[in-house]
């Protein structure tokens, strides 16, 4: 059965409606990236380009880094756009667009994210690496999916009950990263814990401007959590979408955090640009190694 135009929507040219991208502009690993200017300062590194494109915050660039081809695309801000982004990557090579159905054989696709974050925990400093080993997911995202086969009750229940979760917000879900990804991208300057992924920037991450916050107490609830050794280590608002969308439709993902604030300690990177440089270059070469 063909999917409706509707559901599945082209540009003229045939390439996916936001991305415009068409299947052979994109390579099967993919660094994902939040900011449009983040994608040059990735590419930068490669040895040569082939294709770049932008509409709107999604730029695209496909090169080869070290003989491996990549993707690096810029996602813009939030767990909407990952939505957008994954869906549509995922229809450019398990969809055929030209007669709009489904293909038999899955391709799989390698996401790593390179986004930065802020640490809850004291002794993850600013300037430092996190590999997230999951997505907590706080935004009510995933929920428009079946995603019983990902979620993980016991501990999404514990979260629950740790923080005594408001009934009126979306469930959480904890999704897990990629392992065999994650074992090439970890090492012992990385820290690694579950990241939470919220809807915004502001009163999602517990920032009180002029509004006040339905739990003013939610983050330090979020940063005392364990469960079995596993703590949540910083805050952010793309990984869970990613990782959740990626395992229900077949794909590997990590995400890969530059702590740029500490929000235990009230800190701010004095030099933010700099700690995302590291992180791109220490992932491509972790990539190509």
């Amino acid at each position: 059965m063909s999917l409706e135009s509707s559901e599945l929507i082209l540009n003229p040219d045939g390439s996916v409606y936001h991305l415009n991208l068409k299947p052979k502009n994109i390579a099967t690993n993919i660094i994902l990236v939040g900011d449009q200017d983040r994608v040059d300062k990735v590419t930068k590194h490669f040895d040569n380009i082939e294709f770049t494109t932008q509409k709107r915050e999604f730029k695209t660039t496909t090169g080869s880094y070290k003989n491996k081809r990549f993707s690096v695309i810029s996602t813009g801000i939030g767990p909407d756009n990952i939505d957008i982004v994954l869906n549509e990557l995922d229809a450019l090579v398990n969809i055929d667009l030209s007669t709009r159905k489904i293909k038999e054989k899955l391709t799989q696709l390698s996401f790593v994210r390179i986004g930065t974050s802020g640490s809850l925990q004291a002794d993850i400093p600013v300037d430092s690496f996190v590999l997230s080993t999951h997505g907590l997911d706080m935004t009510g995202l995933l929920h428009s999916y079946q995603i019983e086969s990902i979620s993980n009750p016991e501990i999404e229940n514990a979260f629950v009950k740790h923080t005594n979760w408001s009934a009126k917000k979306a469930a959480p879900i904890i999704v897990s990263n990629s392992q065999e990804l994650a074992n090439s991208l970890a090492s012992n300057i990385v820290f690694q814990g579950i990241t939470a992924t919220a809807g915004g920037f502001y009163g999602p991450q517990g920032r009180v401007l002029r509004l006040a916050l339905e739990d003013a107490t939610l983050n330090h609830k979020i940063d005392s959590f364990s469960f079995e050794g596993n703590r949540i280590t910083n805050l952010e608002m793309e990984t869970s979408a990613i990782y959740g969308l990626s395992k229900l439709q077949g794909h590997r993902a990590v995400s890969m955090n530059a702590i740029i604030a500490n929000r235990a300690n009230g800190t701010f990177s004095k030099n933010p640009s700099k700690v995302v440089a590291d992180l791109i270059l220490y992932t491509l070469e972790k990539l190509t190694a």
